[in-house]
């Protein structure tokens, strides 16, 4: 049990449905949500990170009538090199795309409202900004949103919520003692196809559930041995991008897009497409805030000594709920998705598309007396709402953290080459100091947590 629900009598599984069952709830918007100096009470939001997934979050904030972008933060001022070639991201880029937008809309050629900011500090400390968006690699999420909970501001965080097990519980602490909303960006809980898996195999249609499969991407080596470190670009500070972690020197294939295949910085695919998997698991068997009690590395496949790269190039690991489930989280064909067998059949997601063992399941209709699922058909729009409402989103930061945890343990599971046992109430491995080690990270001075 997390602290901060136990401090309210509630287990964290109680505290999560609690909070679902209020996302129905009707709400009144007070003024006082919105910062005194939002115009014409807009929710004045933040981007903090300009880079690969800002192509999808910025977007989706400047459709909405009653969002402001005022903000955009990041440590590389722009620059070619993301996920493609052509992608040219960075704060002054990205800046530029928000003032167009808005000049545009707005028929204001001179508009220039978005500010561009090297230090999410100075975004922080802003007091018109009422919501900041953290599209950051996976070591600084939890910092800036502990900090961004301080400053009063509600967060939407990408996945995955954490680095580790200790930053995620860092993250609750700080969202409930502040009473922030926050959002994890695990978008397929707004996925009405998803919705409609989890209504089947909640519902019966495929009789008891025995296993779940969550299916991840694979990935490269990377560069080889021999790799040579390269000049820091102009306008990127390298050493801010690091912050609170371990110096190492600058290689273009270590920052961008690819952070995530360093496990300095991110957990490789089980916390990329793997948390976007895992989370469709824990949604549609009704797990969300528990989290498996054991987990076995079941071959994964790692980069040779020497490679830049030191994530899995193959997941493969068993986890084993306590109520006998069993979740196979690996790299197969035909890539991302979710399969979910019981006694009477299955069924499977991927896609986009949903696949079943027979017709009668497929188009089984769900009654109107049957378990029916809170409904969000856009994950930004259920944020935005929620900071308005102040009810709880539909991916609470309970649900990303107890979803983190299962990408975490089981990388712990492959990483050790053996199996382990997890006791979820005190968030520790079972007599096994060298797994409970690596729950945590050092933090680079001078940041702290």
């Amino acid at each position: 049990m997390d602290k901060q629900a136990k401090h309210r009598g509630l287990t964290r599984r109680a505290f999560v449905k609690a909070g679902m069952a209020a996302l129905a709830a009707p709400y009144v918007v007070p003024r006082t949500v919105f910062g005194a100096a939002a115009p014409s009470n807009r929710i004045s939001v933040a981007l903090i990170g300009a880079g690969n997934q800002s192509r999808v979050d910025l977007p989706s904030m400047l459709r909405f009538d009653d969002v402001q972008v005022t903000a955009i933060c990041d440590v590389n001022r722009g620059s070619y090199g993301y996920a493609r070639p052509e992608h040219f991201l960075g704060r002054e880029p990205v800046r530029d795309q928000v003032n167009k937008f808005y000049a545009e809309k707005t028929g204001n050629a001179e508009y220039r409202g978005c500010e561009a900011y090297a230090d999410f500090r100075d975004v922080l400390a802003r007091k018109d900004i009422d919501a900041v968006m953290v599209i950051l690699p996976d070591h600084w999420h939890a910092l800036v949103t502990v900090m961004a909970c301080q400053a009063g501001k509600d967060v939407y965080c990408q996945k995955p919520m954490s680095l580790t097990v200790h930053d995620g519980q860092r993250m609750i602490q700080a969202v409930r003692k502040h009473e922030r909303i926050l959002q994890v960006g695990s978008q397929y809980r707004s996925n009405p196809v998803v919705r409609r898996v989890a209504e089947l195999v909640r519902n019966g249609r495929i009789g008891q559930v025995q296993r779940a499969v969550a299916i991840v991407n694979d990935s490269g080596p990377g560069p080889g041995p021999g790799w040579e470190a390269m000049p820091v670009p102009d306008g990127f500070d390298y050493d801010m991008w690091l912050g609170p972690a371990p110096d190492a020197p600058y290689h273009i294939d270590r920052c961008l897009y690819r952070f995530r295949f360093h496990l300095d910085y991110s957990g490789g695919q089980v916390t990329n497409t793997g948390h976007h998997s895992n989370d469709i698991v824990q949604w549609v068997l009704g797990l969300d805030g528990t989290e498996a009690i054991e987990y076995e590395d079941l071959g994964s496949v790692w980069p040779p000594a020497g490679h830049l790269y030191t994530t899995a190039m193959k997941t493969a690991f068993r986890a084993k709920h306590a109520n006998g489930i069993e979740l196979i989280c690996q790299t197969q064909d035909p890539g991302f998705g979710a399969r979910f067998e019981g006694t009477d059949g299955w069924v499977q997601y991927s896609g986009n598309k949903i696949q079943a063992s027979s017709d009668e399941i497929l188009n089984s209709v769900i009654g109107d007396d049957e378990i029916r699922l809170p409904v969000s058909d856009n994950h930004y729009r259920n944020w935005l709402d929620c900071i308005k409402s102040r009810q709880e989103p539909i991916e609470p930061v309970e649900v990303g953290h107890s979803t983190a945890n299962i990408c975490h343990l089981g990388n712990i599971a492959m990483r050790l080459k053996r199996k382990v046992r997890w006791n979820p109430d005190t968030e520790t491995f079972i007599d096994d100091d060298e797994a409970n080690k690596m729950l945590r990270r050092p933090y680079r001075g001078p940041w702290v947590i």
